[in-house]
């Protein structure tokens, strides 16, 4: 992934995931790839990383005004999951 400075309007990621869960793959080795760009292109966007046992995997951008999206990525590929990740925080409507 090509790490890219977000919109403004884009205020937060939360990634969410199981640590152990074969269905959180593709989200965790997407963060092990993207992270370090990501952070270094957008160094004041919070972005929060959580672990938690049997959750969901799923990417919450929120944007200006309070506005939230969600993708859920259970069971994706990391290039998958880099799509949807892409759509997600690109989305300015």
């Amino acid at each position: 992934m090509s790490a890219r400075a977000f919109s403004k309007s884009l205020k937060e990621l939360r990634i969410h995931f199981s640590q152990t869960s074969a269905a959180s793959n593709g989200l965790r080795d997407f963060i092990v790839k993207a992270y370090p760009g990501l952070k270094q292109a957008n160094p004041g966007l919070p972005i929060l990383i959580r672990e938690a046992s049997g959750v969901e995997s799923r990417i919450i951008a929120r944007f200006e005004q309070g506005r939230e999206r969600k993708v859920v990525v259970d069971s994706l590929s990391a290039s998958d999951v880099e799509q949807k990740f892409n759509a997600l925080v690109s989305e300015l409507k």
